[in-house]
């Protein structure tokens, strides 16, 4: 056009303007919406349109406010209110929708739906709701299926918040849906689905038996939400029932296989999802990878391995799940194999699968291979994949970088609940709890509520920082505020707290007015609390329940045996010991591992393979001279043996966090950060001893035990020696 001089009607600019958004040309299009004198509603609309797609509000909004009054009519109200619903800011939706009434405009039937959907997204939604339920009814226009459904979603969505009465919204939603003039498949799926969320299966299978059409979606609805409520027999039958009432008649594709695949394994039936699939004539990769999820869903790792090794082919979905389910087993090393054998077969890895690998680093305290990984999602363009920052941040936590943990955080373009608890959590491990508390409070002021793994979070912040006040507070806002029951791992942190502080009384009533029978972790936080205390008649009940409900757990021998040490009892330290072997229960040994130059060297307890060892030994043994000088005297209380001092002073020597911690001052050049790992708690005399020799050696020493951080400097601990 612009070689042959033809000019253009503003209908083929306009048409020529939507062509190019299309296809992405945001540039072109603009150029050419600039060089029209007098653009009309129609390229103006078009470009609001196109940029509120894309999320560019800013531009959007800028076109739509150059637009006279006089020229804008409701469908280019309709584009900008859209671009608002659809990119999450419900309340410039609602307020643009306000706007638009009182300037004359007349809302039509898309106008409602959309404004719904912003109402949707906001805190005020049920009285926001309530209010374009009445400009509905008064405009007319509420007998569009469309809207009616739009309305019925706020309610619903209303009603599944903690913060409302959902029995009375959800009220509010059923006479909504028995107004409606006609109900169409969304209309019977958003109200049974709203029934189910709520947890009132008796109304939601009520509805559905009064169906006069059977529509197959609603249907799987229902089956599902019985699924979901481990209602599994329930769910086998509707679907029985489906297969002979609904219409058209239910077939037994390859499609409703994998569906009945995912459906078992999701419900905890994997044995019945394996016998599916091993008689199903045909198969697909979404077969495959349908089985492959269940076995790792369900922790059977090593069912999984042999099954990822039959597979006939692979996707990417494959490598990722089988990836993240060794990672999240403790199989870090095997993750990080496969991740690279992943690369080297020719597949590219996509945000998922490096969050996998990063948790693996997390769990493995491979630092410098997280950060090879964090340069790696940048040079591909992940680095604001919400997914892979969450691991980041953990992975840095874990490695005990803090720092960088929380400039991850800090940056994201967005965050989620996931992202609040990694750093909550992060903070909490590192010996930050007052920082923690602070963190979760701005977490809801930035109106995210909390979940069951946050209360987990925050009451082992407050267990490690001795915030017993704060942790009362939080255990009783999680049932009041949020409608969260506590479940047994909330108790356990929450006895655990008391305990530290010695609070046994509390602890033993809040224990009896549990709504189910305390098991292992309730006694356990019991038990570990008498240890720290000597209190040896109530720690001697916890054991007790202990043996009786995990007689193989060799956690509580162990801690029987220090509280019987701690107090000279060495005859009955012996019978501990001996009540382990007879019953064929080995503690695990104590083992710690630091990285030097990209290798990882593992030392145990009392260790005599690793070939520098000896002169590990020597060094500390000369380092242990400085240490004296300063006035650290061994703590003997710490060995679960009689024997004379000289030999329980050398058996302290020989614990494996000293030994990496040696090894690690050894070889790594002066100024670099000493960071230890290790598999179980640390004892008192490794804490005071590694307290010592990072005033002796004027270095910054990190050790991460099974509990929690502890950053060492100038000979003091981050922990106050508190843990």
């Amino acid at each position: 056009m612009i070689v042959s001089g033809f000019k253009p009607r503003d209908h083929i600019l306009n048409r020529l303007i939507d062509v190019y958004c299309k296809s992405s040309n945001f540039s072109y299009a603009h150029q050419l919406f600039d060089q029209i004198p007098k653009p009309d509603i129609v390229a103006r609309t078009t470009l609001i349109t196109a940029y509120s797609a894309i999320g560019n509000l800013t531009l959007a909004r800028k076109i739509f406010n150059e637009t006279p009054l006089s020229m804008r009519d409701t469908v280019c109200y309709n584009a900008m209110i859209t671009g608002y619903s659809r990119n999450n800011d419900g309340y410039a939706s609602i307020r643009l929708f306000c706007e638009m009434r009182q300037g004359g405009f007349r809302p039509n039937d898309f106008t409602y739906t959309t404004v719904l959907s912003g109402v949707a997204q906001i805190v005020d939604a049920e009285k926001q709701c309530q209010q374009l339920h009445c400009a509905v009814v008064k405009s007319g226009t509420g007998f569009a299926t469309s809207v009616w459904n739009a309305l019925l979603s706020v309610y619903v969505r209303c009603a599944s918040s903690p913060l409302v009465s959902s029995s009375s919204l959800m009220g509010e939603a059923r006479n909504l849906f028995n107004e409606m003039p006609e109900r169409d498949e969304l209309s019977w799926t958003t109200m049974i689905t709203g029934y189910i969320r709520n947890e009132d299966l008796h109304a939601a299978r009520e509805l559905l038996d009064g169906m006069d059409e059977r529509m197959e979606v609603v249907w799987n609805a229902m089956i599902s939400g019985y699924a979901h409520h481990n209602s599994f027999q329930e769910a086998l039958l509707l679907f029985r029932k489906m297969r002979t009432e609904a219409k058209p008649t239910v077939d037994f594709s390859l499609s409703v296989n994998n569906t009945l695949l995912t459906l078992y394994y999701k419900c905890g039936k994997l044995d019945e999802a394996r016998y599916i699939f091993n008689n199903m004539p045909v198969k697909d990769l979404v077969s495959w990878n349908a089985i492959l999820s269940g076995y790792v869903s369900a922790g059977r790792i090593q069912e999984a391995k042999s099954f990822f090794k039959e597979m006939p082919e692979r996707s990417i979905l494959t490598w990722t799940v089988m990836i993240s389910g060794l990672a999240q087993n403790g199989l870090g090393e095997e993750a990080m194999t496969l991740f690279n054998q992943m690369r080297s077969e020719g597949f590219e890895p996509c945000d998922y699968a490096f969050s996998g690998a990063i948790t693996s680093c997390a769990a493995l305290g491979a630092l410098e291979h997280g950060r090879q990984l964090h340069a790696q999602l940048i040079s591909l363009g992940f680095d604001s994949s919400l997914s892979a920052a969450n691991a980041l941040i953990t992975m840095y936590a874990r490695c005990g970088v803090f720092k960088d943990a929380n400039s991850v955080f800090l940056t994201m373009p967005c965050i989620d609940s996931v992202s609040w608890n990694a750093m909550i959590a992060a903070l909490a491990q590192h010996g930050h709890g007052v920082q923690a508390i602070d963190l979760f409070e701005q977490m809801l002021k930035a109106d995210i509520l909390p979940d069951r793994i946050t209360f987990l979070i925050i009451l082992s912040a407050c267990s490690h920082a001795g915030l017993v006040k704060e942790g009362r507070h939080y255990f009783s806002s999680m049932r009041v505020c949020y409608g969260i029951s506590p479940d047994e791992g909330h108790y356990a942190r929450m006895i655990d707290l008391l305990c530290r502080c010695g609070e046994f009384t509390e602890a033993k009533g809040l224990i009896e007015s549990m709504p189910f029978e305390p098991g292992g972790p309730i006694w356990e936080a019991l038990l570990a609390g008498c240890r720290t205390h000597g209190n040896m008649d109530l720690g001697i009940q916890a054991a007790e329940r202990l043996f009786e409900l995990v007689p193989q757990h060799d956690g509580t021998y162990i801690l029987l045996s220090n509280l019987y040490a701690a107090i000279g009892r060495w005859d009955d330290v012996a019978k501990v010991r001996k009540l382990m072997r007879d019953r064929g229960v080995k503690k695990e040994p104590g083992c710690s591992w630091i990285d030097v130059e990209n290798m990882v060297h593992v030392f145990l307890v009392g260790d005599t393979e690793h070939p520098e060892v000896q002169a590990v030994y020597k060094y500390l043994e000369q380092l242990g001279l400085e240490m004296r000088k300063l006035g650290y005297l061994p703590d003997t209380k710490f060995v679960l043996h009689d024997m004379e001092s000289e030999h329980k002073e050398y058996s302290l020597s020989t614990h494996s966090e000293k030994l990496a911690v040696a090894f690690g001052l050894m070889k790594l050049p002066l100024g670099a950060t000493i960071r230890v790992f290790k598999n179980l708690r640390s004892c008192g005399d490794c804490h005071t001893a590694i307290k010592f020799m990072s005033r002796v050696v004027g270095r910054d020493i990190i050790v991460r035990d099974a509990k929690r951080f502890h950053h060492f400097r100038n000979g003091e601990c981050s922990c106050g020696n508190y843990w």
